[in-house]
């Protein structure tokens, strides 16, 4: 490795979860902290240490995320895209393109080395309904909020960032302000030492792997969401996930779960009996969204093929 880059790759973690935040997507801020890095690298030369290398790659990677959000569609959740369905339907409807969902993200990978102090407050930045609340701001108001209310830059500092004045960040910073207090952001972050979440999770392991609904719908909220992106059907309360999870759902009898970390939430990996009898095969990522001691949110991501390797799943259960 080169001392530039010895220089440069101690960053990665951390500009990726900035990115990720900005953009919605691990994999596109991926591609976008790849290119910073290959842009610093790049440009090290003149790099005069006239800022801190930390400013100077954050604000090249700034740069690289307004671009790409230039030709992007806004990343939602299926809550954005229409009312709750019910759950007694017989089809989620089409699977929509990637690029419109947000998507998870492993804890794994942003939060290397970070302080254990810290960690809760990093986790609560990238809780689901915390990134799907970003993608409703306006690119720069976006990366205002992350400059000034996560990452604790001064207003000066974000304005040179982004050519604009100490007052425009200061008026952007209050638009995004209330759009985000706007925003249901009530889910708790995963602490896996937290006895009555350890005890809410064995729970809600031992009702779904036993396929129980009945112990399943006791652990619900009453306002409770079950989303299935890419799929377009999102549920809306126990009666409607119990409903679905008895009836087109039910192929999910049977499954076994694997305990991860998602966005600061816990998450698993959810596998289905194999069609051949054989083990078991990948089905979904699930995160739990926990708020008061019961489950507020599950978000089944399907798109295992990519996910799975992502989060160090394994590939098959035997």
């Amino acid at each position: 490795m080169t001392d530039i880059a010895t220089q440069l790759e101690p960053f990665r973690p951390e500009l990726t979860g900035y990115c990720y935040r900005m953009l919605g997507s691990m994999f596109e801020a991926e591609d976008a902290v790849q290119d910073t890095m290959i842009r610093a690298w790049k440009g090290f030369d003149r790099f005069e240490g006239r800022s801190a290398l930390r400013s100077w790659l954050y604000r090249i990677a700034t740069n690289v995320c307004l671009t790409m959000l230039g030709s992007a569609q806004r990343r939602v959740r299926p809550m954005d895209l229409g009312p709750a369905g019910s759950g007694h339907a017989t089809h989620p409807g089409e699977p929509r393109p990637e690029e419109i969902w947000v998507g998870p993200v492993p804890d794994a990978r942003l939060f290397e080395g970070t302080d254990p102090a810290h960690l809760i407050a990093e986790r609560e930045s990238v809780r689901l309904a915390f990134v799907a609340a970003l993608q409703l701001l306006p690119a720069k108001q976006r990366a205002v909020l992350l400059l000034r209310e996560v990452l604790a830059w001064s207003a000066q500092e974000v304005a040179e960032l982004l050519g604009t004045s100490v007052a425009g960040v200061n008026s952007a910073l209050q638009r995004a302000r209330a759009t985000i207090a706007a925003a249901d952001l009530s889910a708790d972050v995963h602490q896996p030492l937290d006895t009555g979440q350890r005890a809410l999770l064995a729970r809600y392991v031992k009702a779904f792997e036993e396929y129980d609904l009945a112990a399943l719908t006791t652990l619900l909220h009453e306002d409770a969401t079950l989303s299935m992106p890419p799929l377009p059907l999102w549920l809306r309360g126990p009666d409607d996930i119990t409903a679905w999870m008895a009836g087109t759902g039910r192929g999910c009898r049977g499954s076994r779960l694997v305990p991860t970390v998602a966005n600061g939430l816990p998450a698993f990996g959810q596998y289905r009996p194999a069609a051949s009898g054989d083990g078991h095969e990948p089905w979904s990522l699930i995160v739990l969204e926990i708020s008061g001691g019961r489950i507020a949110a599950v978000t089944n991501f399907l798109d295992t093929g990519r996910l799975f390797p992502l989060f160090d799943l394994p590939p098959r259960l035997g």
